[in-house]
C-alpha cells in the first residue's frame, strides 16, 4: 500500500471524490490495524455550496476546512454519530469528502455502510479532526491491486435545505457494490 499523496488532495473536489473511490483508509489504534475500501462519498463544494459547512464561513467547527488539503474534518451530528471528510483544494477553498460507506478488508467490525457507522467501525472521532492524513496512523492509500469499477453519480443524502444543491449529482459510488448505503 502506498500512502496518497498531498498533490493527490489538492485538486479538484469532484474529481477528488471520484478517484478515491476503491482507495483503502487505515486507521492504526490500540495496536490494531483496521483498513476499509471507500466505496461511497460526497463531494462538498465550498462556501458557495450551501450543502457545505463552510457555507456559514468560518466557524470553530469549520476551521479544519478551510486548512490545507489531506486532513481529516471531523465532526459530531445528531448528537450520536462522527463523520469523517477529506479536505481538498488549496487553503481557504474549505472544500471536502464526506466518506459514507467503506467496504471491510481487515479487522473492521460492525456495518459500514453510512457516515456515522463508518466512523464507529473505525474508531474515529473529534480527536482525529485536522489529523494530517499523511500520517502513518490514519492515513488514504492506493490498493496493491486495482481493478476497474463503475461509479455512480446521484444527488448527496439529507441535504433538502441546500435549496439547488440538494439535486446536484455529487454523490458517487461503487456500482453494484454491497456496501453501499442507498443504491
Amino acid at each position: 500500500m502506498k500512502k496518497l499523496s498531498r498533490e493527490f488532495y489538492d485538486r479538484d473536489t469532484t474529481v477528488v471524490a471520484q478517484e478515491l473511490l476503491g482507495k483503502l483508509l487505515v486507521r492504526q489504534a490500540g495496536g490494531v490495524e483496521r483498513i476499509g475500501r471507500i466505496v461511497e462519498v460526497e463531494a462538498y463544494l465550498g462556501e458557495h455550496d450551501l450543502a457545505a459547512h463552510s457555507s456559514k464561513g468560518l466557524t470553530a467547527r469549520t476551521k479544519t476546512m478551510f486548512g490545507p488539503p489531506g486532513h481529516a474534518y471531523v465532526y459530531f451530528i445528531y448528537g450520536m454519530y462522527f463523520c469523517m471528510n477529506v479536505v481538498t483544494e488549496g487553503e481557504g477553498h474549505a472544500s471536502a469528502v464526506l466518506l459514507r460507506a467503506l467496504e471491510p478488508v481487515k479487522n473492521v467490525a460492525g456495518r459500514t455502510q453510512g457516515p456515522g457507522l463508518l466512523c464507529r467501525a473505525l474508531d474515529i472521532d473529534r480527536r482525529l479532526n485536522g489529523h494530517d492524513l499523511l500520517s502513518d496512523d490514519f492515513h488514504l492509500a492506493d490498493p496493491e491491486t486495482a481493478g476497474r469499477i463503475t461509479i455512480v453519480k446521484r444527488p448527496r443524502i439529507g441535504v433538502d435545505y441546500a435549496k439547488h444543491w440538494a439535486r446536484r449529482r455529487l454523490r458517487f459510488y461503487l456500482k453494484g457494490n454491497p456496501f453501499v448505503s442507498r443504491p
